[in-house]
């Protein structure tokens, strides 16, 4: 298999950098004039796709907005996923896992597959029973082509208090970049494992050049800017990948308006790191 950085430098190539996230809150279902149900979902879902997956590199549905309809709402989620891909996107699916052996290996079998109904090209991860917890998941992504972003320095308020925690290496944050750094070492153009950095961290003295992406939430309605992208990444800013959901999903239900919110953040950070 391709690995999957070598998929994601071509996706930004040829569609950007942008990241769309797919995520059906129940306000905006509300907003869509929707109903807060399975039928409800699916169209909102499914119409986000049909809208921006032929046209963006990387789409990010958050399982838990779809999990919450039980098994129905997986169902919808699984179309997404099969969809975008058809519609040459990648799929990014946000669950943020993590656990150890026979649990962190079902996860991998779950989200990196390709045998899987949910099998996707990366998948969110959290480190935080130790990077050596994803050992499963990274091996999974060598055998087929799959890559991880592992929570590293998140934008919420509550993550400083273990990101920012200091061991003897360094900073939590620190130690999981340094992982990602050694896992990415010697890979061309870029290495399949990333890392989760908040657009609206402020500073940061980490170095977050790890050979490997960077997804990039609170961009854009979050507060995040294009200046505050290249202030925090610098050079690593080659490959982010800025990620926004409400900007776009509130320009629907129309289509078009979807599409062309999509391709105006597109065109807003398409020259990072240049």
């Amino acid at each position: 298999m391709t690995p999957f950085g070598t998929r994601l430098a071509a996706a930004i190539e040829e569609r950007g950098r942008f990241c769309v996230g797919i995520d059906p809150h129940a306000a905006l279902l509300r907003e869509w004039g929707l109903g807060d149900d399975v039928a409800s979902l699916e169209r909102f879902a499914l119409t986000v796709v049909e809208a921006v997956a032929p046209v963006v590199g990387v789409v990010k549905p958050q399982s838990a907005f779809y999990e919450r309809f039980g098994s129905r709402g997986i169902a919808v989620l699984e179309r997404v996923v099969a969809e975008s891909r058809a519609a040459g996107a990648l799929v990014l699916m946000d669950a943020k896992r993590g656990d150890i052996g026979s649990t962190s290996q079902a996860y991998a079998d779950a989200y990196l597959d390709p045998a899987s109904p949910l099998g996707c090209d990366a998948v969110t991860v959290s480190p935080y029973l130790g990077f050596g917890s994803l050992a499963p998941m990274v091996e999974a992504c060598r055998r087929h082509g799959g890559g991880l972003f592992v929570l590293a320095l998140t934008s919420n308020p509550e993550g400083p208090e273990v990101q920012h925690a200091r061991t003897d290496g360094g900073t939590v944050a620190g130690t999981m970049l340094a992982h990602l750094r050694a896992a990415n070492a010697g890979a061309e153009p870029v290495g399949s494992f990333g890392a989760v950095v908040g657009a609206t961290i402020g500073t940061t003295d980490e170095d977050l050049d790890i050979n490997g992406p960077l997804l990039v939430p609170g961009y854009g309605a979050q507060g995040g800017t294009v200046a505050d992208l290249e202030r925090i990444f610098g050079a690593a800013a080659r490959w982010a990948l800025p990620s926004s959901s409400r900007e776009v999903l509130g320009a629907g239900p129309d289509p078009t308006a979807l599409r062309d919110a999509a391709l105006r953040g597109n065109d807003a950070v398409r020259g990072l790191g240049a």
